[in-house]
């Protein structure tokens, strides 16, 4: 029963037991008794009249409460007359118009987030309350190359499976205020920052994502440009003088007794070697630093990969190699400079011959899309996978860590996009994208 039934059928209770007694005192006065009925029924009906009234303000928030309940806010109340009814009204009023400007500044401010996250060359990942993931913009999915619902659900741990072991417990590694770099595919590097945002009073946590892939490239290759060029002034100047002396020490050797005479140009032509080994291996070193730009040319992509086999095939004779080439029909032409990709392209298969070793395959693919090479080696250890492009790095006892360097700066050069990995099935995979 509600509180107006309640208090109705007290006021009907009371007056019922006051007209008994009314009844009983003056049932010798009918007069008396007709006037004092009469009265008792005239308070009874203002009693409803005024519980009604006293009720309306509460029928009001009742309203007003189902209104707000179902996020209506455009219903307003009119004023009734009644001053304090009035004053209720303006208050609630006054509300609404607040709820719903406040409301509609929440959706814009909302609607100009989501569009300002779907420009934003930088990517965000955004996590639940529980530290899983919420949702990814386009830039995150990008730079991560998987879709937000490939991970939405997933804590940062598990994405391992997904993005590489490495750049997911790195991920989760990352401390709240902190930042960490992290070297992905293809010599890529990325910057992650985790920070907190307030979502209904409580923290949740984000991690901002930026490529600073070209801008360490760019570093990089000043700081080891500027320490090549500096090597090679001093190391050709050196071998120029010594390899001048050297040879003009040959005059003296028919000075020399029959018995030391061929040791002694032995020597020389030994030191001279050495020199001219010295030299070019500089050379080899400079190569990286005065990489002019692409002379970019139409050039038929297959007839440049056959080119490439037909040079390297003895070198697959005798390594044993069998190559798997699956030569394609014609593709439309590429725009890039030949004699550049051709050295990249032999940087590559060089590397998945030394992989090899002996008696292997290598499967070479291509579409009008991409090129892929695929070695039976034994892959790339995850721990050296971030570290494949960064000059000076190898693998090789005798290497000197600029061959992909080198593949690294002309595709970039090109714009094309590459990476280098372990294969699904084994050995390394090296895929370029034009």
């Amino acid at each position: 029963m509600s509180l107006r039934a309640k208090i109705i059928a007290y006021l009907v209770l009371i007056h019922g037991v006051l007209a008994a007694i009314s009844v009983f005192v003056l049932r010798e006065n009918r007069l008396w008794l007709a006037a004092v009925e009469g009265l008792f029924v005239l308070s009874i009906v203002l009693g409803v009249m005024l519980v009604r009234a006293f009720f309306v303000p509460l029928d009001l928030i009742r309203t007003g409460a189902e209104l707000i309940g179902e996020r209506d806010f455009t219903s307003q109340f009119r004023e009734v007359g009644q001053p304090e009814m009035d004053a209720l009204i303006r208050i609630y009023n006054q509300m609404i118009d607040r709820l719903r400007e406040e409301r509609l500044k929440l959706q814009e401010q909302h609607y100009f987030l989501e569009k300002i996250l779907a420009a934003s060359p930088a990517g965000i990942v955004t996590l639940d309350f529980d530290g899983r993931v919420s949702s990814l913009n386009p830039a995150a999915e990008g730079l991560l190359q998987v879709s937000g619902e490939a991970v939405r659900g997933k804590s940062l741990g598990d994405l391992g499976a997904i993005i590489g072991q490495a750049i997911g417990q790195a991920l989760a590694a990352i401390p709240e205020g902190g930042s960490e770099v992290l070297a992905l595919q293809g010599g890529r590097r990325l910057k992650a920052t985790r920070a907190d945002f307030f979502d209904r009073g409580f923290p949740r946590g984000f991690l901002l994502l930026e490529e600073l892939t070209e801008e360490l490239r760019a570093s990089e290759k000043a700081a080891y440009g500027k320490l090549i060029r500096m090597m090679s002034h001093e190391i050709n100047n050196s071998v120029g003088a010594v390899g001048s002396l050297l040879d003009s020490f040959r005059g003296y050797a028919g000075e020399l007794g029959e018995e030391d005479r061929e040791d002694y140009l032995q020597a020389i032509a030994v030191a001279i070697t050495r020199l001219e080994n010295l030299r070019a291996f500089m050379n080899g070193f400079a190569e990286v630093v005065r990489l002019p730009p692409p002379d970019r040319r139409p050039t038929d992509l297959v007839q440049l990969v056959d080119e490439i086999l037909l040079l390297m095939r003895p070198d697959f004779d005798r390594r044993r190699v069998r190559l798997d080439w699956r030569r394609p029909g014609p593709l439309p032409p590429v725009d890039l400079d030949r004699n550049q990709i051709e050295q990249a392209l032999v940087n590559v298969l060089k590397n998945a011959l030394e992989s090899i070793g002996e008696d292997g395959t290598i499967a070479v693919r291509l579409d009008r899309d991409s090129l892929v090479i695929r070695d039976s080696g034994p892959g790339i250890p995850e721990e050296v996978q971030g570290l494949l492009f960064t000059p000076f790095f190898s693998t090789k006892r005798n290497g000197r860590g600029l061959g992909l360097t080198l593949v690294r700066d002309i595709l970039s050069a090109h714009g094309f996009g590459f990476s280098l990995g372990t294969a699904e099935r084994g050995g390394a995979e090296f895929r370029v994208g034009f």
